[in-house]
């Protein structure tokens, strides 16, 4: 009897409610039954539609990548990420550009081309193939295909020549309409020779493949030599594509992060010695001298003060030897001095010189290395504040700097000015330079693990595997015999 009273009253609790949720509907209904059911569900709190301006902002943002490393020199290498996030902010980028009314051709739709090449190239570098024709297309295409690298590499070729005409279209008739640039002004001129010399960091990327009919990667670097009215390049350091800090957005290394960093980066052999051997001033402007060295009678001006250690020595012996003070630390009058620091090229113009000096002595074009290599290291000395003439002659000149001519001699020697120019800068360059040309040589041992190797690539983003299963393992097949392995080569680099 308990148990029936007890249902009845539930009984009575369900269907009061349901009487009072049915009031609510009809209420709901007849309030709102005249307007549109896809307004009342959009929130008005989030914001549906941004500036072009505004979303570029974020885009060229995320060029900038902090390579502020905290852990061994060992080369336990696993995944990395793709850029698809940011590749879809292109894309809303264009969109809300038309939205505002602008032409088809403006310059959000010729930078998004830009931006396209730029992290693809970026993407595909890291890893090998990569999803492309079937990208971005959201959730109609939620498990895209892998295109093949090479097939990547067309594409970016291709998006470059159009971002270039387009850029040329938009300055031949004064279009004012780019908003938001926090690299370049909004200067459109800036930014086509911007594109053009990253066309030829992807060139000279390619320098494996020379040889293929489709890439044609020689007369495409030779059209570009042949006619600086089309292909503007870099003329300056004016022109460096860099990203400025400030007190808000910090330098990587600055004051309230002293006590974490300053003590723990010693400075790398291979850099330290090719500077040493060279009579480089720039290793007074990046590195202070070994405390023992300058102890055993040594003085700061002196080259033989400096020392780097071995990245494949062991961690603790290292460390023990850095407490003693056998090796040089970063300059920490340079590196901690303010928030601002100093600029990180993502783009910069002394390696477009040294790559401009790499394809001539490759035989891809005719022209001047000699002129090209002097302009790299004249532009790389000018960013440390060495700018006296009669000091960077000396250098210039002297017997492991002066260029060799177009032959194995000079290439070496352009690819180690390119090393040294990288310093700090531009991302990863300078472990790719290594990669395609093993030029300068990295040093390995117990403390970089990996059985001696320096790896060739990163295994691809893990949700790869959990959410594009099948494309994940065709594109394995087809490039790695199976295996995510970071030691296989990928085609860029057969």
């Amino acid at each position: 009897m308990e148990i029936s009273l007890i249902q009845s009253f539930i009984n009575f609790i369900e269907m009061k409610k349901i009487f009072n949720h049915s009031v609510i509907l009809l209420f709901t209904i007849s309030f709102f039954g005249c307007q549109d059911f896809a307004v009342l569900e959009k929130d008005p709190n989030r914001a549906v539609n941004a500036p072009a301006s505004l979303v570029l902002h974020g885009v060229l943002s995320d060029m900038y990548t902090n390579y502020n490393y905290y852990a061994t020199n060992e080369y336990t290498w696993t995944t990395t990420d793709f850029s698809f996030f940011t590749l879809k902010n292109v894309v809303k980028m264009e969109e809300e550009a038309k939205r505002s009314g602008l032409a088809d051709q403006n310059p959000y739709s010729a930078l998004g081309k830009f931006f396209r090449a730029y992290f693809y190239e970026d993407m595909t570098k890291r890893v090998g193939d990569v999803p492309l024709n079937d990208a971005l297309k959201g959730l109609d295409m939620a498990t895209p295909k892998y295109d093949s690298q090479k097939a990547v590499y067309v594409q970016v070729l291709k998006w470059l020549d159009s971002a270039n005409d387009d850029l040329a279209a938009l300055i031949a008739k004064g279009d004012r309409n780019l908003a938001g640039d926090i690299y370049l002004g909004n200067d459109l001129r800036k930014w086509q020779r911007v594109v053009n010399s990253f066309k030829l960091r992807v060139l000279v990327n390619l320098s494996k493949q020379e040889s293929d009919s489709e890439l044609q990667v020689k007369q495409r670097f030779a059209e570009m030599m042949g006619n600086p009215t089309k292909f503007p390049v870099m003329t300056a350091m004016s022109d460096n594509l860099q990203y400025i800090f400030n007190n808000f957005n910090k330098y990587p290394r600055n004051p309230s992060n002293f006590g974490f960093n300053a003590t723990r980066e010693n400075m790398a052999k291979t850099y330290v010695d090719l500077l040493v051997a060279r009579r480089d001033p720039r290793i007074f402007a990046v590195a202070e001298p070994a405390e023992a060295k300058i102890k055993a009678g040594l003085k700061a001006t002196d080259y033989e003060a400096y020392t780097g250690a071995s990245s494949g020595e062991d961690l603790a012996d290292m460390s023990t030897k850095a407490l003693k003070g056998e090796y040089s630390f970063q300059k920490r009058s340079r590196y901690y001095a303010n928030d601002a620091g100093e600029p990180l090229f993502i783009i910069g113009y002394p390696e477009m010189c040294f790559n401009v000096a790499e394809g001539i002595n490759r035989g891809w074009a005719t022209g001047d290395a000699t002129e090209w290599y002097r302009r790299g290291i004249a532009a790389s000395m000018s960013h440390y504040g060495i700018t006296d003439a009669a000091a960077l002659t000396t250098y210039l000149n002297g017997t492991l700097v002066k260029y060799a001519g177009n032959n194995a001699t000079g290439l070496n020697q352009i690819l180690t000015q390119k090393y040294i120019a990288f310093f700090q800068n531009s991302g990863l360059e300078a472990f790719y330079n290594n990669r395609r040309t093993g030029i300068p040589t990295f040093l390995t041992g117990v403390g970089t693990g990996n059985s001696n190797r320096i790896p060739k690539r990163w295994q691809y983003p893990a949700t790869e595997r959990t959410t594009n299963v099948e494309n994940y393992k065709s594109t394995l097949s087809a490039q790695y015999a199976g295996k995510d392995d970071i030691n296989d080569l990928m085609w860029l680099l057969k």
